[in-house]
């Protein structure tokens, strides 16, 4: 459930009216329902309820202050993958000991930075990784917290560039060779062996390949701990998926069951790291019309936000549903949505059933929340929009609209030209 409905016509989000946010701030803007972000978050926490657990919101989603700070309030820790998510989630209050490092690419400021602030654990994907983790806690005195991500080679049946638990990915380190690489981090005076991390992919919608790989990771703890290593906490990462057009996730509560099913009599802490799931339906980006075109193959509605603004349909073809703010009169018709950007590639939809917008129209792209202020750019010289969040019957801009001067920021001419 979200707080984006129609009320006489027009398109709420709880108890504001989009056109007016869009009359006050201006197009193309994020706009994110802190409703909808609490419900998502306690209705995923609450279905582990029960046992020892931790939800740490996947940063890469969704790294706005606000947001984290919603979730800071609520308990929630923090999953990162860089220096700057630490330093966004240490400035939204989240605990450093409920802070849990991923990623493959840790470079050693990064790595100084998380010993410094005392993060709760690395997620290690390599062993080079691992031994310079600690390198650098000798050097800074400390001991390094660490889990070993294990690739259990489950298909995640989701989009090949957002799989994760494949051997051919990137990432992690294959069961096979995790027991060595344990031995070898068991042996290291500066790291301190608690967990066991396992992450398969995202926008995830079938229940099964979870329990694939919580049942690959279950034989691998009994191993370690015939070994006496003593793993404390179990990261089953994220990956559960939404609803963007016709697909059926699992509910949280049917995906708690499967993972506290299995490890009931495993005495672990479990690690969680949901992102889209919490914050893909409770965010949409507002634009508006600029201009019909009438092509010879095919008909075009062109709009003031771009690839550079949400880029997952030009990347991984996505799917978001296109509404008109005030419901339209007419018959629908089949178009492109474009935007302003000179590549053929910049579109938020392709031959899509929409409303028969006009020039001056306001449309929402749905179900935006996650991945999209992230991964925008300023390709083409084009300014970040601005974020909004509603209350119930208030909003505030949590992120201005860039300027022209933002564009050129920590620029320089060198004294030879």
């Amino acid at each position: 459930m979200h707080h984006f409905n129609y009320r006489d016509n027009e398109l709420y989000c709880e108890d504001v009216p989009i056109k007016l946010i869009a009359e006050k701030v201006g197009t193309p803007f994020y706009l994110y329902s802190h409703a909808t972000l609490k419900r998502h978050f306690l209705t995923f926490d609450d279905a582990f309820d029960g046992i020892d657990r931790l939800v740490c919101f996947s940063a890469k989603a969704n790294t706005s202050l606000a947001v984290l700070k919603l979730f800071a309030d609520l308990g929630g820790g923090l999953d990162i993958v860089s220096g700057g998510e630490l330093y966004r989630g240490l400035k939204a209050g989240i605990p450093p000991e409920k802070i849990v490092y991923s990623g493959v690419g840790k470079r050693k400021d990064e790595i100084d930075y998380a010993l410094s602030a005392g993060i709760l654990m690395f997620n290690i994907e390599s062993l080079e990784e691992l031994e310079l983790i600690n390198d650098r806690a000798r050097l800074l005195k400390k001991k390094a917290p660490v889990a070993i991500r294990v690739n259990p080679d489950v298909d995640p049946k989701t989009h090949p560039y957002i799989s994760t638990g494949l051997e051919k990915n990137k990432f992690g380190i294959n069961t096979e060779a995790a027991i060595d690489c344990y031995k070898i981090a068991g042996g290291l005076k500066n790291i301190d062996v608690i967990g066991i991390d396992c992450h398969i992919g995202s926008q995830i919608t079938e229940a099964e390949p979870f329990k694939d790989a919580l049942s690959s990771i279950k034989t691998l703890i009994n191993e370690l701990r015939g070994l006496n290593i003593d793993i404390k906490y179990i990261d089953m990462g994220g990956g559960l998926g939404i609803t963007y057009d016709d697909e059926s996730p699992p509910h949280p509560g049917e995906y708690a069951r499967s993972i506290m099913q299995a490890i009931e009599d495993m005495h672990v802490k479990l690690i969680l790291e949901p992102g889209r799931v919490i914050v893909g339906n409770a965010g949409i980006l507002v634009a508006k019309v600029l201009y019909r075109k009438q092509g010879k193959a095919k008909e075009f509605v062109i709009v003031d936000a771009g690839m550079n603004d949400l880029v997952r349909p030009s990347l991984y073809d996505a799917f978001h549903a296109i509404m008109p703010v005030v419901e339209l009169e007419g018959e629908q018709i089949v178009a492109d949505v474009v935007g302003p950007i000179c590549e053929t590639g910049d579109f938020l939809a392709v031959d899509r059933r929409i409303a028969d917008f006009r020039q001056g129209d306001l449309l929402a792209v749905m179900s935006a929340g996650a991945y999209g202020f992230v991964m925008s750019s300023n390709y083409c010289s084009r300014l970040k929009v601005a974020e909004v969040m509603v209350r119930d019957d208030r909003f505030h801009v949590i992120r201005a609209r860039q300027n022209y001067e933002h564009l050129i920021e920590g620029e320089s001419i060198p004294p030879f030209l």
